[in-house]
């Protein structure tokens, strides 16, 4: 870093382009149609989102530079996959893309012992599973993928935890206009038979609430729903799920 430039992979992070949504959508359209001068603008257009989310894998004694072009790796991926036609933006999508890459490259580099057979069932795992979620568009079970694989279930479970990071329940996951979600937010507690506030305390508490916000807190806390099933319930998006939640409780407090 010098002249209070940045530069990673020999980019001056300082310069790099910020594309407009309704941009975006466009290029992704001429790209779809075979237009590759397109896709490098695109690539290049989103360069600071692969920023942002190498933020939070520092601090691991990860060379910097090798983490963004990993992250670009994730980048390209989400692009060339991603769906015009689905009512999903492109950031939402190409994140969780751009994670997932670097987290197996993490994985890959992981300083535990694993066998060699055990890490081969886990990529093999793992390419199926990506396999299976682009052919039906839904998260395949464990079962399926041990199918595929005509392997025991047991077998896939030990690989696939095998490879895993730990995860602080703090480490954030998905950032929309400053509503960051974190690990925390998607943990519930089906077993738990006690309540955060006993059910008449609860009621006065929330009674100047919204019926959304109602609807929303007692899924959560009385049912123990993550925010992805709260969303999924009730027909909003999940940062709409946790802005809600945030502000019923912020409410409740004052």
């Amino acid at each position: 870093m010098y002249n209070n430039k940045v530069f990673i992979c020999g980019v001056d992070t300082s310069k790099l382009p910020l594309l407009k949504e309704k941009e975006k959508e466009e290029l992704l359209k001429k790209i779809k149609q075979g237009d590759t001068l397109a896709r490098d603008e695109l690539i290049n257009g989103n360069l600071r989102l692969v920023l942002s989310v190498i933020q939070r894998f520092t601090g691991r004694g990860e060379n910097i530079d090798d983490l963004f072009q990993v992250g670009c790796i994730g980048l390209i991926k989400a692009i060339d996959n991603f769906d015009i036609t689905q009512n999903v933006r492109f950031s939402t999508y190409a994140v969780p893309m751009i994670i997932g890459e670097i987290r197996r490259y993490l994985r890959d580099n992981n300083s535990i012992r694993v066998s060699r057979s055990i890490k081969d069932t886990a990529y093999k795992a793992m390419q199926i599973k990506e396999q299976l979620l682009k052919e039906n568009q839904e998260e395949p079970t464990v079962e399926e993928i041990a199918k595929a694989l005509d392997i025991p279930k047991s077998d896939v479970v030990i690989a696939l935890e095998s490879i895993v990071n730990p995860m602080s329940i703090y480490d954030p996951i998905y950032s929309d206009g400053g509503d960051t979600i974190y690990v925390l937010d998607q943990l519930g507690d089906k077993n738990d038979d006690t309540n955060w506030l006993d059910e008449i305390a609860f009621k006065e508490a929330i009674k100047d609430l919204s019926d959304r916000e109602k609807l929303i807190l007692s899924l959560r806390f009385m049912q123990g729903k993550t925010q992805m099933e709260v969303s999924s319930e009730i027909g909003i998006s999940q940062a709409q799920v946790s802005r809600l939640e945030k502000g019923a409780i912020d409410k409740i407090k004052s």
